[in-house]
């Protein structure tokens, strides 16, 4: 079966993302428009929770992290990724990973997302933190934020905090009813405003064309029927929330799209390069051998990381994530719909 991994953050990858909102009631040093970010997901959103479980799935080796922080932070990057520029957008700090020692400060959020991780409990099981686990470390922060600031501050608090959730390839039907029931614990919690966005091409990145054997340089096609049904059930999901909660609000964006007309016309977004990755090895070096730690200890880096859509063989570039945060933020109906980031953690609801 195709192995299909999630992501979830107060934005999500594969379309579905989830933002909170909480009503502060005026803790010392809180405003009344406090908006915390609950991240939930994989690579794409880990900001190295990976770092501190046994796995070897990791990033906390150059030249991850080479370009913004200039050392590996376990971001599968060469530099800040997703949920970094919507942070910097809603004027937050960095998200700190919930493994990170001495993260005891979740009143601006916390970053729960696993690299590998997947919406099934069986997705590399043992190696990752897989959703279900993210959901009860979610779970233990609302807990230690009652017990900071009170029952009532504690509840107004995440009542506007954006959650974000972000899937990928996983079995449709299991996934989506995975990520509902996670959905629908949150909001149980308090989670009112949830983010959004669809899975992107999978199956055309450079990991999926040096799996396609066939013919040199195509598609993994195999994996696209997956994504497109994932892409079309889950907004028809989202919908089915807005009518049956209360309260419920989302945004949606188009990865999918977004990240298809860079990858075959990069000129037109600045990029030089929108198939081959910078950092890897083989052919549009889509070997995942970034860093030489895998199994695999030659690789090939490029000079110039900001003409490419992609950093290593299955994930993008600093610069490409924060096109995409724009458009997630701040975006128009016909990208980002009903609602942008923005509008949601703007939001007095």
């Amino acid at each position: 079966m195709v192995n299909v991994s999630f992501q979830i953050l107060v934005f999500a990858l594969c379309t579905t993302l989830l933002i909170v909102r909480t009503q502060s009631q005026g803790h010392i040093g809180l405003s009344k428009k406090h908006v915390p970010l609950f991240i939930f997901g994989d690579s794409i959103y880990d900001a190295g929770n990976n770092n501190y479980i046994n796995t070897t799935v990791m990033a906390n080796y150059w030249p991850y992290g080479e370009t913004f922080f200039k050392y590996p932070t376990g971001r599968f990057s060469d530099g800040r990724i997703i949920p970094d520029f919507i942070a910097e957008y809603a004027k937050l700090p960095f998200i700190l990973p919930f493994l990170q020692p001495g993260n005891h400060e979740f009143t601006y959020g916390v970053n729960f997302a696993s690299a590998g991780a997947g919406a099934l409990v069986e997705t590399r099981q043992g190696m990752v933190i897989d959703l279900h686990t993210q959901l009860s470390y979610f779970e233990s922060v609302t807990k230690s934020l009652r017990r900071k600031l009170g029952d009532e501050e504690a509840k107004a608090l995440l009542s506007r905090a954006h959650a974000s959730i972000l899937l990928s390839e996983e079995f449709v039907g299991m996934v989506v009813g995975n990520i509902t029931a996670v959905i629908k614990e949150v909001y149980k919690k308090g989670g009112r405003n949830f983010g959004f966005f669809s899975i992107w091409p999978i199956a055309c990145i450079p990991f999926g064309r040096v799996l396609e054997r066939r013919k040199t340089g195509a598609c993994l096609d195999e994996i696209t029927p997956y994504v497109t049904l994932h892409n079309k059930a889950f907004p028809k999901v989202l919908e089915s929330l807005q009518n049956e909660l209360d309260g419920f609000r989302y945004s949606f964006s188009e990865f999918h799209d977004f990240l298809k007309e860079r990858m075959d016309h990069p000129s037109k977004y600045g990029f030089e390069e929108g198939k081959v990755a910078c950092c890897g090895s083989g052919p549009y070096r889509g070997f995942f051998s970034c860093g030489g730690k895998r199994g695999v200890a030659e690789y090939e880096l490029c000079d110039n990381v900001t003409e490419y859509v992609f950093f290593d063989s299955a994930h993008a570039t600093e610069r490409l994530y924060r096109q995409f945060a724009k458009q997630f933020w701040a975006g128009p109906a016909y990208s980002t719909a009903p609602y942008n980031l923005k509008a949601l953690f703007e939001s007095k609801y």
